[in-house]
């Protein structure tokens, strides 16, 4: 069994809700999946309260002990896939990662033929109505990795 780790900006809204709907889908595929921010407040924080709206009405949750952090370059060692919620965080993940590692830092997008490379949208900045569409997106990919992963393309070191 691999490790995820999902990467937004600040760990608040992006990332905790691909952690939710990822444990709830492929809990059986990956043995640990958390989240990260590029750019968290290094205090750590609770999920954006939208965003935890948003994972109720979709009946989803994160632990009520869960807190925000900042993705740190050693970790990247730790995980057998990143996937990356916009390209910038590809970018800003794969300057810290060792050479060997490059290749396990992707875009979750990259799972979703249709979708493959394209940012899942900050909602933090605009209507509610932001956060139930990047629940759909996310939905959208983790079914595409768990497809990859039952018909044996998703390969871990």
């Amino acid at each position: 069994m691999a490790a995820l780790l999902l990467v937004c900006t600040a760990n608040i809204c992006r990332s905790p809700m691909a952690e939710a709907i990822f444990k709830a889908k492929l809990g059986d595929v990956f043995k640990t999946i958390d989240s990260a921010g590029v750019h968290a407040d290094p205090r750590g924080g609770p999920v954006d309260a939208r965003a935890a709206a948003a994972l109720a009405r979709h009946n989803y949750s994160l632990d009520r002990k869960w807190r925000s952090h900042r993705m740190e370059p050693e970790q990247i060692g730790k995980y057998d896939l990143v996937l990356a919620m916009e390209a910038e965080h590809v970018e800003a993940l794969r300057k810290q990662a060792a050479p060997e590692q490059q290749a396990r830092i992707l875009m979750l997008t990259d799972f979703v033929p249709e979708m493959a490379g394209q940012d899942i949208p900050d909602p933090y900045f605009g209507p509610v109505a932001g956060f139930d569409a990047v629940i759909g997106m996310i939905e959208r990919a983790a079914g595409s990795l768990l497809m990859a992963a039952r018909e044996g393309r998703l390969k871990f070191a």
